[in-house]
């Protein structure tokens, strides 16, 4: 209201002022100009000095302050990148460490051998006249599990990743056959018919500490460790068909995960462990199921009857690497975990067999007849940049990665 009342009384204001008002005139006397005297000044000249002199501390400050942290965000990127080129160097490292280990005829009978990714330093390193069958790399690179006949019956031997270092580490009368390692390289889980059937036993990796983990009248077969160690799936016939099952590593919590009229088998779990992959259905016209890790979630991901083997999961989880005669005879396929964005790698009228992915996920090792005998390949994990690495007029079979 007073805004309003200024503006509506301004005319009349204005009016008055230039009267003198409604009375009589007045005169008036000047007010004097003030005089400053020389202390004065000099208090003034000097304040302001000091109030230049602040500004500029203040000016300066804020101008260190500033150098200061572009000096650590320099410092800051600098480690960063450092870190990055670390990274960088460490990952290229373990993949030009990474290493194939695959077994071979070409001397004569059955050897194991490893060598690089690309093909380059071969060694045998089993190096027996006995057959030597299957290697299982430790978790950490440094060990192979195997089984071989050079006892006189199947034995789990274990040895340094260069041959040396061998050791028979279950000695007994029976078939002991096909080892599989825990992740953390403590123990090993491997096939017998030590109790007049197939059963699953777990060892300590030196041998002792030996459990029959099964012991059931049924054919248990093809232990698979959960990737934290704790549990182990197999298939068994327990139920009167091939079904999937899963155990604590110590046998006790056996569980039917699959409990279904079809024959399933051939599992595999997801590295995070959530998952489990395997096959259903008569031999020669299966699919592909994936299902969470307590059986729930089934879901079929192939939707096409077909043989099919080797499932193998990327070392991230979201493909599966497979082979299948699908289209006519052995092939090698990737598809999303969930089966979507299926791809033909191979394509080619030879069977290839067995994908192996590397450790960094970048590349798909496999074995194939197309230059007329069973040879090692490596490839892109998109198909490309396909490599014979073995190049030998003798049989090579199943390649295995490294893992570091």
């Amino acid at each position: 209201m007073k805004r309003k009342t200024m503006i509506w009384l301004g005319p009349l204001l204005t009016l008055t002022l230039l009267l003198g008002g409604c009375g009589p005139a007045t005169t008036s006397t000047p007010a004097p100009i003030p005089t400053k005297t020389p202390d004065a000044i000099a208090t003034a000249q000097a304040q302001a000095t000091s109030n230049a002199q602040a500004t500029a501390i203040v000016q300066a400050n804020a101008t260190a302050t500033g150098q200061a942290q572009a000096i650590a965000n320099a410092q800051a990127t600098a480690t960063g990148q450092a870190q990055a080129t670390a990274n960088a160097q460490a990952t290229a490292t373990a993949i030009a460490r990474a290493r194939i280990a695959f077994f071979s005829v070409r001397d004569g009978n059955v050897e194991i051998y490893v060598m690089n990714a690309d093909g380059s330093g071969l060694q045998n390193i089993t190096n027996n006249a006995a057959d030597d069958w299957i290697p299982s790399w430790s978790p950490d690179g440094a060990r192979i599990a195997f089984f071989s006949e050079r006892d006189g019956n199947e034995e789990i031997y274990i040895m340094n990743a260069d041959g040396s270092g061998l050791q028979n580490i279950t000695n007994n009368a029976a078939d002991d056959f096909r080892p599989f390692w825990s992740p953390d390289g403590a123990r090993v889980a491997f096939l017998s018919d030590r109790d007049g059937n197939v059963e699953i036993y777990v060892m300590n990796a030196d041998g002792s500490g030996l459990q029959n983990i099964t012991n059931n009248a049924a054919f248990d077969w093809i232990p698979s460790w959960s990737p934290d160690g704790a549990r182990i799936a197999f298939s068994s016939e327990r139920d009167g068909n091939d079904e999937i099952y899963v155990m604590n590593a110590d046998g006790s919590g056996v569980k039917n995960l699959t409990n279904n009229a079809a024959d399933d088998f051939l599992l595999s779990w997801s590295p995070d462990g959530a998952r489990i992959a395997f096959l259903s259905g008569p031999e020669d016209n299966e699919e592909i199921y994936v299902m969470n890790a307590d059986g729930s979630g089934v879901k079929n991901i192939t939707n096409n009857a077909a043989g099919y083997w080797g499932l193998s999961w990327s070392p991230d989880g979201a493909r599966i690497a497979f082979q299948s005669d699908r289209d006519g005879n052995d092939e090698i396929y990737v598809m999303n975990a969930d089966g979507s964005g299926l791809q033909n790698l191979t394509n080619n009228p030879a069977d290839d067999d067995w994908p192996s992915w590397s450790p960094d996920g970048a590349r798909i090792a496999f074995y194939s007849d197309r230059d007329g005998n069973e040879e090692i390949y490596v490839m892109n994990a998109d198909g490309s940049g396909l490599q014979n690495i073995t190049n030998n007029a003798a049989d090579d079979w199943l390649p295995f990665w490294s893992s570091r």
